[in-house]
């Protein structure tokens, strides 16, 4: 052990000093113990100068008791004595104990960055699951299972078998009960999150500006059918560019991979904190979209972590992970930002981030074009043009019929004709739509490049 190079680095998230052992050198071994292990370095001040300690034969034998009697479950710290130029310092190491969280005179402490931090409640639990192994969605709950939407009980089965990772042959409650899905005849928390009626919410709107909200919807069905309808929302309020190729075909892309948008649902449903009885938030503006969970990052994976291609995941909800998996809506556990990275290879205007704020997880992407959308006819070929979603519905119906009127597609899709004019005249602006002839004789034509 290199004490010097420890000196000179000072403290960080694995390293304490103290002048003296006291109360403090042992809630930094218990933090170290809750978090990822660590060395605190006694005989040395804040700044990392040397001002060693006295040492007897007892010395260090004491200490050692002094932590045993002070902590639960007893921790056992390993001790070394070195001398700094004629002084003696004693480096206590504990690595990340099995049995979390430990304790110090009943309370629970955590190491973040360089700096220990009172555990909060949830985080207690958290780490108590994750050291007997156990996710928050098995507990089973006291509804029957009449409580279970059938029709979504066999679609889930279909899904799994169809998905090709296992074959569920036996009865239902057999199949749910191999899943962990029930246990002891009763539904668990993720039965109820995926086939019944549990109390839990997706609040998704639209958004001109932060305080000002153009629609907004409220989700409180069964996950299977809640992801669908979310996503029938996004792709309501997300734009599509479009590339035309010299025909009336034309390319249709999204503003952001519609795969990307999915994995990001699906990870705030696996990994939200279904302790907190907040809702998910999902907020679409015009140049991005945001997805806000209850729930800090899971066990110890740090925001840096998950921006790396190598990081281990850890999973709060592991029977929701599970079934997601099984009926292939996952790829693989713990690749989700992985997979979104690559994803946005073919989107160079789209950004991806990642923050904690308080007790959520945040991830924003935005979304900066790289070409500026024309508001003349299109010369050019592979031009984007971005539609809005209102804007192509009704691109659609002149696209089905050129001869209809501002009043058929009024009537159509439910809004005004003023509404109608309004738009025809953003889409003829954009450049890919004209009229050609009289207003009574006439017809529309799409316009493709020359």
């Amino acid at each position: 052990m290199d004490i010097t190079k420890l000196l000179k680095a000072g403290e960080s998230e694995t390293v304490e000093f103290k002048a003296g052992f006291n109360k403090e050198a042992i809630i930094s071994l218990v933090a170290f113990a809750n978090t990822k292990g660590g060395k605190v370095i006694v005989g040395v001040d804040s700044k990392g100068r040397v001002c060693g300690v006295e040492v007897s034969p007892e010395t260090m034998q004491r200490h050692l008791n002094d932590i045993k009697v002070a902590t639960y479950p007893q921790i056992m710290s390993n001790v070394d004595e070195h001398e700094i130029d004629g002084k003696t310092v004693l480096v206590f190491e504990i690595s990340e104990y099995p049995v979390k969280p430990v304790s110090f005179k009943n309370r629970y402490y955590k190491r973040v960055k360089n700096s220990n931090h009172l555990l909060s409640p949830d985080e207690i639990v958290d780490l108590q699951q994750q050291s007997l192994s156990v996710s928050y969605d098995a507990c089973p709950l006291k509804e029957n299972l009449s409580s279970l939407d059938n029709a979504l009980l066999e679609r889930f089965i279909e899904a799994t078998n169809s998905g090709g990772r296992i074959n569920l042959q036996d009865d239902l409650l057999t199949n749910l009960t191999k899943l962990k899905l029930v246990q002891a005849g009763k539904p668990t928390l993720a039965a109820m999150l995926l086939f019944g009626n549990h109390g839990y919410s997706i609040h998704i709107g639209r958004f001109k500006s932060e305080d000002t909200i153009i629609d907004d919807l409220l989700i409180k069905d069964p996950l299977l059918v809640a992801l669908d309808e979310t996503m029938v929302f996004i792709k309501k309020h997300i734009s599509l560019s479009y590339r035309f190729d010299g025909s009336l075909k034309r390319k249709e892309k999204w503003q952001y991979p519609l795969e990307a948008i999915r994995e990001l649902l699906l990870n705030s449903v696996v990994h939200r904190d279904y302790k907190h009885s907040s809702d998910i938030v999902i907020k679409i503006f015009d140049d991005r979209i945001v997805f806000t969970n209850p729930g800090r990052i899971y066990g110890n994976l740090t925001i840096e972590d998950l921006e790396r291609n190598d990081y281990v995941s850890s999973i709060r909800n592991k029977l929701l992970a599970e079934s997601f998996y099984l009926m292939g809506d996952i790829e693989k556990y713990g690749t989700g930002f992985i997979r979104i990275r690559k994803m946005l290879t073919d989107y160079p205007g789209v950004s991806c981030s990642i923050t904690e704020t308080g007790d959520f997880f945040k991830v924003e992407m935005r979304h900066t074009p790289t070409k500026t959308p024309t508001k003349t006819p299109i010369k050019a070929e592979d031009q984007d043009v971005y539609l809005t979603g209102l804007e192509d519905k009704i691109f659609k119906q002149i696209q089905a019929d050129n001869r209809t009127t501002f009043e058929n597609i009024a009537t159509n899709l439910s809004i005004s004709r003023n509404t109608v004019i309004e738009y025809v005249n953003k889409l003829k602006s954009k450049g890919v739509l004209k009229r050609a002839g009289s207003r009574r004789a006439g017809h529309w034509e799409i316009i493709s490049p020359s």
